[in-house]
């Protein structure tokens, strides 16, 4: 504790300055409170002029708060979610009345909205309407000062709120107007509270733009500010008393607050004070030869169906042609689960937001069964995504999460309820219903978020990474359940993945893209054996090496030849495939049949399940991977930096052609 006091003891060149700084904020307030004739205090407050003047406040504050909120809400929306030409110049315009000088203001209010001003004869011949010496105009004034607070507020909320809760709502049919009143606004309270409070007390406090524009007449535009600096000519012990009181309102605004300027969306604060519970029993990970096919998994046996469980009764094909940063083209049959795969950058989850109809990047001409997407916005699509986090929303239950696209799609609540309930049960989380997000565990949250997009009766489900940032065991046990469900699906499943066991167990094709085009479209077993990309091959375990045909081999691109048993037209580019079990390991230069045979250097050990995989650096080669077992590698005295000589049978060499 000594030591951590130590580190944060301030040097006295700066706190000698800070401490003059509270000094020179706080005399005024101790001024206050030394002045103040707490004898008199009850009747300096229970004068008439001065509760005539509170009373015109309060109806002036509370005015000034609703026309903010009216205006300032989606103003600030528009700041924080719209990109438009002139936003620099809006938001100057929000932030000048805080930094004018109050009569300033006041003046300008009067040439805008006074009998003489550019607005002011309209809205007189017009309506009838005179702000200047008249109750509307004092609260016009104090909106014209208060409002910047709200929206700076909001404003900074929104900010950091994740747009992939708003688009996953969309995703599930809700139109914006749902999306802004149903997830936005509940996950930015905190920040739309603390932009009201402080709205609130500064339009309590308004004095210099009221006096200017408004005048000071009794009754009708003498505020409780006003009141006072008419006390001070004549009474200043009591506008001393006054004064208190609304220093007391402001230090009981501030003080609520507690410092949430900007707000706390909702997601942080809940992640904070609730614990997250345990998954249930761990399951054994998956462990499947590279050819095998789909993986086998111990999991947890495949969960009942209860009767009340919804069925999915349509089919819907899918066809999409991608333009834009994507260029490709894509069919398939109902019932089909795509595998989406490739190196960061090459369009995964820009395939999915042209799907969806969210980003400008890419374009997709889409068809869903006989219908025609492409012209729909994202919530009239029927195209569900489930982002890699979940994007569950924080504020409601898994059973109102789930339940959420039903009520979007007019379903009503006690039937959207029960069907959400089916739909948990049927994927093992029924007994978690009331449970909010925070309080679920990895594996559960991403289940709960499964069924909010299946329950949401979508024809075409999209999943982004959906369990990257899952552990092991939790990921088989999800893999199994995605697996068993999947498959009864009635619409097209989009999957983007890192992990071969995904691409492996769940797809029935896999789609590999490069720089947004579709490099390999296949079966899992074939982009096993013949992958198409260096990237993919190395995600799926194997060696991958390119090069160009010659007449004795594949001469390699990073140096080197490589003798193979096949031959391909001289000048070919093809990409050399070998299997790390196929790679043998030596202390010494092998004699025999193997006719590629390279010294190297230990440089990374990893296990592997039951065996181990040895990374080996090589001037003559390519890094290479040799799969071998904890035995061999005690035979041979591995370690990190041992010399070695590596082997490859020229028969164990799969040639695809590129």
């Amino acid at each position: 504790m000594s030591r951590l006091r130590t580190r944060t003891r301030p040097p006295l060149t700066l706190a000698i300055p800070a401490l003059l700084a509270v000094a020179f904020l706080l005399m005024p307030l101790i001024g206050i409170l030394a002045r103040t004739q707490w004898g008199e205090l009850g009747a300096h407050l229970g004068s008439p002029g001065v509760v005539e003047a509170l009373k015109l406040s309060l109806l002036v504050s509370l005015w000034a708060l609703g026309l903010s909120l009216l205006l300032g809400v989606p103003l600030a929306w528009l700041l924080a979610r719209v990109p438009f030409k002139g936003k620099a110049l809006v938001r100057s315009l929000v932030l000048l009345p805080m930094v004018l000088p109050p009569t300033v203001g006041g003046v300008a209010l009067l040439l805008g909205f006074g009998r003489r001003g550019l607005l002011g004869p309209w809205l007189e011949d017009a309506f009838g309407i005179t702000l200047p010496f008249h109750t509307s105009g004092a609260v016009v004034a104090a909106t014209f000062v208060a409002m910047p607070f709200l929206v700076i507020s909001l404003e900074g909320a929104l900010g950091g709120l994740k747009q992939s809760y708003e688009e996953t709502a969309a995703s599930l049919g809700a139109s914006p107007v749902r999306v802004f009143f149903t997830v936005t606004l509940p996950m930015v309270a905190p920040g739309l509270i603390a932009g009201a409070a402080l709205t609130w007390a500064r339009a309590l406090g308004e004095f210099g733009a009221t006096i200017t524009f408004a005048g000071n007449l009794p009754g009708t535009t003498q505020t409780l500010p006003l009141q006072v600096y008419l006390l001070l000519q004549d009474q200043p012990e009591a506008a001393t008393s006054v004064s208190l009181l609304l220093l007391a309102i402001a230090m009981a605004v501030l003080i609520a607050l507690r410092g949430r300027w900007t707000g706390t969306p909702v997601t942080a604060r809940e992640a904070v004070v609730t614990p997250q519970v345990p998954d249930e029993a761990p399951v054994a990970s998956p462990i499947a030869a590279p050819d095998a096919g789909p993986a086998t998994e111990t999991a947890a046996p495949p969960q009942s169906v209860p009767e009340s469980a919804p069925r999915e009764t349509g089919h819907w094909p899918l066809q999409a042609t991608v333009t834009g940063f994507n260029q490709l083209t894509l069919a398939a049959e109902p019932g089909t689960t795509i595998a989406v795969v490739g190196e960061n950058g090459a369009g995964k989850t820009t395939l999915l937001r042209a799907l969806l109809g969210l980003t400008p990047r890419a374009h997709a001409d889409l068809r869903l069964g006989d219908a025609d997407v492409t012209a729909l916005p994202p919530h009239k699509r029927q195209v569900a995504w489930v982002p890699q986090d979940g994007a569950l929303f924080p504020h409601l239950s898994a059973l109102a999460n789930t339940a959420y696209g039903l009520r979007a799609h007019g379903v009503p609540r006690a039937d959207a309820r029960r069907e959400a309930q089916a739909w948990l049960d049927r994927l093992g989380v029924g007994h978690l219903a009331q449970r909010k997000p925070a309080q679920l565990s990895g594996g559960q949250a991403q289940r709960v978020a499964l069924a909010r997009a299946l329950a949401a009766r979508p024809r075409l489900l999209l999943l982004d990474e959906p369990l990257a940032a899952l552990d092991q065991t939790t990921r088989a046990r999800v893999r199994h359940t995605l697996r068993t469900h999947l498959a009864g699906f009635g619409g097209v499943c989009l999957i983007v993945t890192h992990d071969p066991v995904e691409a492996v167990s769940l797809a029935d094709r896999v789609l590999v893209l490069a720089d947004g085009r579709t490099l390999q479209d296949a079966p899992p077993a074939e982009v096993t054996r013949h992958p198409r990309s260096p990237w993919v091959a190395r995600m799926l375990g194997r060696n991958a090496w390119p090069g160009i045909a010659s007449a004795d081999g594949l001469a390699l691109a990073e140096g080197g030849r490589l003798v193979v048993a096949e031959a391909l037209p001289e000048g070919a580019q093809a990409l050399a495939i070998i299997a790390p079990e196929a790679v043998s390991v030596h202390r010494d230069r092998p004699a025999g049949s193997p006719r590629n045979v390279w010294p190297g250097t230990v440089r990374e050990i990893t296990a592997v399940g039951s065996r181990l995989r040895v990374l080996i650096a090589s001037a003559d080669a390519p890094d290479l991977v040799a799969e071998i077992t904890p035995e061999a590698a005690s035979e041979l005295g591995l370690a990190d930096g041992a010399d070695v000589w590596t082997s490859v049978k020229a028969t164990e060499i799969t040639l695809v052609r590129l």
